[in-house]
Parts: structure tokens; C-alpha cells; sequence
């Protein structure tokens, strides 16, 4: 693959809603290319690119992969990404390994939800973008409102560089939108002259000498607008639309033509690393630099094990070579590099910068980790991806999955990273996270298929907390008598509820509370453990065990089994004797005199509150926000989108929205889209706390 040196290469990502038939255009260009007899069918379950059990079950994308094909001595790596919101994580890793991002839009469905989000991605990422609309041989096409939604979308810069002589089963080609006022006659050509005219300007506008010559009345030569073009889109003046069928292969050789064209190669998009010092510094596309490079995907292969795929920005890669991890700082040796085509992959020696290898069996490597040369310090930009928010508590189906469930979830983690599993400390269950129910039925399905574990789910708990809304001062004593020594303690506890944001160097004055020596504070649960003994009634080397006590008491909660927070504690008097008293007996007495003295601090449950982003239709939005106040959500505001869509802005108790995805998928048909993240925790209306220590199997003083 080295033999084309990174101005030969183009690296693109497809991008786009589902079904608009971004995969069917990549196989449509492999054999368009002269690779395989004939094309790949995602319905046929022949595609290249959908090479998973659950994709070719599905008949949709699941995860990203990657295909390349040669025309006009260009080579060009092709990124398909799936077009479900659910697994948007694989889109936005794969946009950092491509420097134009092309946006599939079906020309039935127009601008859909996950068109709008994967185009803003691709634009925040600064990669160049172009437009293909799909499926123009359908019946009943509006080609003219098509592209003003377009560019009320996503702006008047959106501009066909080809148009088709028709639409529905009468398109048979396209025409350039450039060239169209050299043709005498043409169906589209009056229309194709007004959207040339359009593009000419756009380049003229990014190159102030093609400007002063063309205002000048001087003919442009084809060479110079074509490099006008490719500068007008590298730098985001324009964004060409191009007009395809990926059924009949109409405008697919124009489409092929643009991208080895206006598709940048990888010297063409300015890219940045940042040194351990903190200077930033651009990464020069150079063969013969130091290596630079980052791990965009990684992907279990039942038959080559765990694959790093690696974008190269600088340097060259070499078959044993070493390599130095900046997330971990160790140096990896690499043994075997692969050219990627769709499921297959081919051993090669040597891929240099503009290049997009994989390596194999590396198990350091994790998804954003830069790779570089021994002794380099820099590093480039981390990858964001969105936090999971729906959960599924899991437990393997049988003793046998019992010992495999662990190692089989670890590698879906590894292969996406909007996936995450976590053992919750507080409900004790092992939770797996993903972007929504489908997202989670299908690691379901991959974890049976693939690593032969079968699991059961069900509704995770609710990871509620628990606090006081009173002040309160108790005492207890533990004495107990064992043959020899005993144990013996006595504490006394005031307990306070604790405001949120307070600065604990100001808050905490002996003023507030008498006889204060010294505090210790955790700002992650908003608690402190406050020091007022006096006299020594308290031995000091006692106090922390006391400590010890509360803290435990309070991970274990005193109504539903929660954890505590928003909590402060004073020790201020106490007992002990010189025989029987120790760590072990303070720490009890502790433990018990916090949980007395919190039960009459009127106790309570807080829940938690996350924040919503639903964008949906307009003609949608009474019966959503209707849908919402009933979950108790809060209005925050709204924002209206280009195409009639807006945003509601909302809060809301997560317990309310854990199954929000299929509630708002059948409020608006499939076309609402939502993010969601926790925001705070607040207290519950009484009604809903009774239900909660009501059912709590770990309720340890229900009805107190």
C-alpha cells in the first residue's frame, strides 16, 4: 500500500441517517472499481462492508468499516458508518481518521435527525464535507425543494456540481453543473446554469486572484477552477452536492471522479498535537517525519483476535517495529501490519503518513490512543464520545456463562465506546450502559452469537441517595463483656444537612460549630466529619474510628439501602475506658449513634435528575412536551432548527425517562432523537419516596 504516496490517497467517511444506502454506495464503488464480479447487497446479505452476523440479520450497520478501491491512480479508503443514532460512537471515531466526510441523504426521506448531527460532527471535527443525494430514481421527487431544505439546513454554501436530467425511472445520468452553460440544450440545463453559477462564485470567493481574473472578464482554465474547488471546500466555502442512485449506478462514475477531485488528500486538512509542556503544534503530513499516528477503532475478529485500526498522520509504520502508547507511555513492539478490505485483511510490511492500517493482537491499544516514535512527547486531541445512559442490570443465564460473562462484555467494551459496564457499589449489580434498547439488544445478540454467553436482564435500580433535612444530637454507648477484655465506647453526634456548592474553608468556623479543632471534607458526596471534642473526652486516637463508623453507616443508608450525602457530623463528647476501649468498639459505637441520630434528623430520599436535549419535528412538539410533564420534566427552553425541527430543553427524574427511547420513537413516527446526562440530584416528593423505601429490598427501617 505504500506505493502511493499520501497526495495519491483519499480518506473519506460516509455519513448519514439509516436506510439512505450509504453501504450500498460503497459496494457500488468497488465494483464499479472492478472489484468482485458484481456489487454487494446489504438485503442480500452479500455486502462487503456489513460482514457481521448481526448486521447481514439486521440488514443495517451496527459498527464502521472500511473498504478502499483505486480510480485515476487514487487510492481511496472508504469509512462506512452506520446511520442509527444508537451507535453514533462508531461515526465520531471514524470522522477523526478521514479528511471528507460525505453526507448520504435519501432523496424520499430528505434531512433526517442523524444527517443533521453526524454533518454538524464532521463540520466541529473541520473535516471538509460534500453532499450525495441518494435515490432519485424513486417516484415523486421534488429535486428543487430537496436542495432548498438542504441549504436551509445546513446553509446556502450547500450547492449541486451536478444535477440530474431526471428523476424517478427516467434518471438515467447527471449533468455538471460548471459545464452546463457550454450546452446548448439539456432537460435541467437552465437550472444547472443558475447552480453552476452558484458553485463558481463560491470558488472564486476563497482565492482572491481567481476572483480579481474571473471579475476581470479572463477565462479560467479547467485545472485552476478545479484546484479553486477543492480550496473552496477544504475550507468550508462550499459544500458540493452530487446526485446518485447506488440501484441503478446512475451518477456513481461522476461521484468516483469527484471524490479522487475535490476530496482532499491528507496534507490537505491542517491537523494539531499537543506536547506534555502544553504547546500545540501542526502535524506535518511528511513520510520521512517522526510517527504520528492514533488507534480510531478497534474490532474483536473471531479468526485474526483483537484488531487496532491506526490512522497514520506522519511518519511511516513498519512491520517490528516499536512504537510508543502516550496513554500508557510504554513502548509496544508491532509485529504484523494489515491492509483492511471490508472482513478480509492482507499482510503488509510497510504504511506510511495518509495511510489507514490495522495491526493485530495488541491488547494495550484502546480506542484515542496516540501512537509515536520512541521519545516523542506529543499527543493529539482526545475523541468525545457521548456517556451511555440506558442500562440494563445483567447476570450471566448459567454457571458455565457465569465464568465467561466478564471477558466477553470486556471486548464489546473494547470494540465501542459508547458501551460501557460497571459494577454499581450500591446496588451491587453489574450494569451494562449503552445509547439506547437496541443498542443493548444488539451486544445481547453479539454476546450469544459470538462469544456463545447467553445473559438475563432486567431494569436496573435507580441509583437513588439518601440525606437528612434537620438537624439532630444523639448519644449511644457500646459495651460488651467477652471472658477477658471487652469492648467499650460511648460517642456523642450532632448531624447537620449539608448545602450543596458551600466553600468548606469558609463554611466550617468554630461560629457555626462550637469547639471545632479540625474537619475533614469529601466534596464528592458532600460530607464532613468535623473534630469539636473537648477535654479529651475523646482519646485522639480514637476520633478517625469514629470516623470509620459514620462513613460506613452512611454507604449502607438508613431508609432504602442508599448511600448518603449532604451530611455533616461532629463528634463532641464521649467516653472511653483504659482496658476496654479501642479502634473496633469506637468505630461500632460511631456506626450505631449515626444512624439513631440520623433517623430523628427527618431523613430522606434524593433522586436523580438528568438533563434532556429531544429534538423532534415541530409539528411533534405538544404531544412530547405533553409526555414529558407527565414524567415530571421541566421545561428549560426551546431552539428552533433549520427543516422544522426544534429542541426542547428539559429536566427531568431519570426513573421517569429509563425506557425514553421507545416512548419517543412511537410520539414521533422514528424521527425524534434525544441526549441525556445527570444533571444533579434533588429530593423527592413524599408520595414517590414511600413507594421507594415501600419496595426496597434493602430497606433496613421501613415505616421508622
Amino acid at each position: 500500500m505504500s506505493s502511493y504516496r499520501f497526495e495519491q490517497i483519499r480518506n473519506i467517511v460516509l455519513v448519514g441517517h439509516g436506510a439512505v444506502g450509504k453501504t450500498s454506495l460503497a459496494d457500488l464503488f468497488l465494483f464499479k472499481a472492478g472489484i468482485g464480479s458484481r456489487a454487494g447487497s446489504v438485503d442480500e446479505g452479500t455486502s462487503q462492508l456489513d460482514f457481521d452476523d448481526e448486521a447481514r440479520q439486521r440488514h443495517f450497520s451496527i459498527s464502521s468499516a472500511m473498504v478502499h478501491f483505486a480510480h485515476k491512480g487514487v487510492r481511496v479508503n472508504v469509512i462506512d458508518t452506520p446511520g442509527y443514532p444508537d451507535f453514533v460512537g462508531q461515526a465520531i471515531s471514524a470522522l477523526c481518521a478521514a479528511e471528507t466526510a460525505i453526507s448520504v441523504i435519501s432523496a424520499t426521506a430528505g434531512v433526517e435527525a442523524n444527517t443533521r448531527r453526524t454533518f454538524d460532527l464532521a463540520g466541529k471535527a473541520q473535516l471538509a464535507r460534500m453532499i450525495v443525494i441518494n435515490k432519485l430514481d424513486q417516484e415523486n421527487i421534488d429535486f428543487t425543494g430537496l436542495v432548498q431544505q438542504i441549504q436551509e439546513s445546513f446553509g446556502r454554501n450547500c450547492v449541486p456540481m451536478n444535477v440530474p436530467t431526471a428523476t424517478g425511472v427516467d434518471f438515467r445520468g447527471v449533468i455538471g453543473t460548471l459545464e452546463a452553460s457550454k450546452m446548448e440544450a439539456a432537460t435541467a440545463a437552465g437550472q444547472a446554469v443558475e447552480y453552476g453559477s452558484a458553485v463558481m462564485d463560491a470558488i472564486i470567493e476563497a482565492d482572491e486572484e481567481l476572483m480579481e481574473r474571473y471579475l476581470d472578464g479572463q477565462e479560467l482554465s479547467s485545472d485552476e477552477v478545479l484546484a479553486g474547488a477543492t480550496k473552496a471546500i477544504a475550507t468550508g466555502g462550499l459544500i458540493p452536492i452530487f446526485c446518485v442512485s447506488a440501484r441503478t449506478g446512475a451518477g456513481i462514475p461522476e461521484l468516483m471522479d469527484a471524490i479522487v477531485d475535490f476530496a482532499l488528500s491528507p496534507g490537505e486538512l491542517v491537523r494539531h498535537a499537543t506536547r506534555d509542556t502544553g504547546e500545540e503544534i501542526e502535524v506535518a503530513t511528511d513520510e520521512e517525519a517522526p510517527l504520528i499516528a492514533q488507534v480510531f477503532k478497534t474490532r474483536i475478529d473471531p479468526f485474526v483476535s483483537k484488531m487496532s485500526f491506526i490512522r497514520i498522520f506522519s511518519g511511516r509504520l513498519t512491520k517490528d517495529s516499536t512504537v510508543r502508547d502516550v496513554r500508557t507511555g510504554r513502548g509496544v513492539k508491532i509485529h504484523q501490519l494489515l491492509d483492511v478490505q471490508g472482513g478480509n485483511v492482507e499482510a503488509v510490511d510497510e504504511a506510511h503518513a495518509g495511510d489507514v492500517i490495522a495491526v493485530a493482537k495488541i491488547d494495550d491499544f484502546q480506542v484515542g490512543d496516540t501512537l509515536v516514535s520512541n521519545g516523542e512527547t506529543l499527543e493529539l486531541p482526545h475523541l468525545k464520545f457521548p456517556m451511555p445512559m440506558i442500562g440494563l442490570a445483567v447476570e450471566p443465564r448459567s454457571r458455565s456463562d457465569q465464568q465467561k460473562i466478564s471477558g466477553a462484555l470486556h471486548k464489546i467494551e473494547e470494540e465501542d465506546p459508547t458501551f460501557h459496564v460497571i459494577r454499581d457499589g450500591q446496588t451491587h449489580e453489574m450494569v451494562m450502559q449503552g445509547m439506547s434498547e437496541l443498542h443493548l439488544q444488539v451486544v445481547q445478540e453479539r454476546l450469544h452469537r459470538r462469544e456463545k454467553v447467553d445473559v438475563v436482564t432486567h431494569a436496573p435500580r435507580i441509583p437513588y441517595r439518601e440525606t437528612i433535612l434537620e438537624s439532630a444530637e444523639g448519644s449511644y454507648r457500646h459495651k460488651k463483656q467477652t471472658g477477658g477484655s471487652g469492648q467499650f465506647a460511648e460517642v456523642h453526634l450532632r448531624v447537620y444537612p449539608l448545602e450543596q456548592g458551600l466553600d468548606p474553608d469558609t463554611y466550617f468556623t468554630r461560629e457555626r460549630f462550637p469547639g471545632l479543632r479540625e474537619f475533614h471534607y469529601d466534596p464528592a458526596i458532600n460530607f464532613a466529619y468535623l473534630d469539636c471534642v473537648s477535654g479529651g473526652s475523646v482519646p485522639n486516637q480514637f476520633i478517625p474510628a469514629v470516623e470509620k463508623g459514620v462513613r460506613e453507616e452512611m454507604e449502607l443508608g438508613i431508609l432504602a439501602g442508599c448511600p448518603m450525602q449532604d451530611v455533616a457530623v461532629a463528634l463532641f463528647f464521649g467516653k472511653d475506658h483504659p482496658v476496654d476501649s479501642n479502634e473496633a468498639a469506637f468505630r461500632t459505637a460511631g456506626a450505631h449513634c449515626f444512624r439513631e441520630t440520623a433517623l430523628q434528623a427527618k431523613p430522606a430520599l434524593l433522586e436523580p435528575i438528568v438533563h434532556l436535549e429531544v429534538t423532534v419535528p415541530a409539528d411533534k412538539l405538544g404531544d412530547v412536551t405533553s409526555d414529558l410533564n407527565t414524567r415530571r420534566g421541566r421545561m428549560e427552553g426551546l431552539d428552533l432548527l433549520p427543516g422544522g425541527q426544534q429542541v426542547i430543553r428539559a429536566r427531568a427524574p431519570q426513573a421517569e425517562v429509563m425506557t425514553y427511547a421507545r416512548h419517543l420513537s412511537g410520539l414521533t413516527g422514528g424521527q425524534g432523537s434525544y441526549t441525556m446526562e445527570l444533571s444533579h440530584y434533588e429530593l423527592m416528593p413524599p408520595n414517590e419516596q414511600i413507594k421507594v423505601v415501600q419496595t426496597s429490598s434493602n430497606g433496613r427501617h421501613n415505616g421508622s
